[in-house]
């Protein structure tokens, strides 16, 4: 039997990257699943790809900075497919590279508002569910950039941090309650963000970075999903609030 046969998940930025592989390992660990991403066309795409594959899968246009789209969100997942299992609350953007001087508050407000205010009006709408259930997980995902420091990524990071947390917080609310909050703190991943990052003319400090990575590459988004399906697994049942590192052993 599929560890998760028989459960709901929902997987946000699903389109592609780190959210597609894991609305599949979702998938191929036997669970159902929405994948929500901003670009409609995109994320049916990505549904349609585990459909071919025999998966029972849900699209769903969700822009998370959206108090109203996430409500709606969680709405269609459960009037779907009757429960909300496991959440992974993935999407997210990084900043326009600027010091803290020259940082612009449109800038500021658009990271915040899709990687901070995104996780937590998910996490709210997730956990109003899952209390009426008596169970779930979720899985919130920050960044190495939410326990470093980096030049000019001060917004991104501070978001990051940030989703720490709220993830903590939120944890020791819930943990008597059926409901176990972690998050995952992915490095360097080649996903569509690190080929942003190359066509924005930082394939230098990529490479430099991947360099110091003592695995000596970057990860594939799998990795992450294996992860993700660990945390909320009943394999993890006493691993509570915890910040899971995934990075290659960059952070060393």
């Amino acid at each position: 039997m599929k560890i998760m046969e028989g459960k709901v998940a929902l997987v946000t930025g699903a389109a592609s990257g780190l959210g597609f592989a894991t609305a599949k390992a979702f998938a191929e660990a036997g669970a159902t699943v929405a994948l929500a991403d901003w670009n409609e066309k995109k994320v049916q795409e990505a549904a349609d790809k585990l459909i071919a594959e025999g998966f029972k899968t849900l699209a769903i246009q969700c822009d998370v900075s959206d108090d109203a789209q996430v409500k709606s969100m969680v709405d269609k997942t459960v009037a779907t497919f009757g429960m909300l299992d496991y959440a992974y609350n993935n999407a997210g953007v990084q900043n326009v590279l600027a010091e803290a001087a020259d940082q612009t508050f449109e800038d500021f407000e658009k990271v915040n508002n899709i990687n901070y205010r995104g996780i937590w009006s998910c996490m709210k709408y997730e956990l109003q569910q899952m209390k009426k259930q008596g169970s779930g997980a979720i899985v919130n995902c920050s960044s190495i950039g939410g326990i470093r420091a980096g030049a000019q990524r001060g917004v991104y990071h501070g978001a990051k941090h940030a989703v720490i947390g709220i993830t903590i917080s939120a944890a020791v609310e819930y943990a008597g309650r059926g409901i176990r909050i972690n998050s995952i703190s992915p490095g360097l991943f080649y996903t569509g963000m690190a080929e942003e990052m190359i066509a924005g003319g930082q394939k230098e400090a990529l490479e430099a970075m991947t360099k110091a990575v003592p695995v000596g590459r970057m990860g594939r988004p799998e990795e992450v999903a294996s992860a993700v399906i660990f945390l909320c697994s009943d394999a993890a049942s006493m691993i509570v609030g915890h910040n899971l590192v995934v990075d290659g052993g960059l952070t060393i």
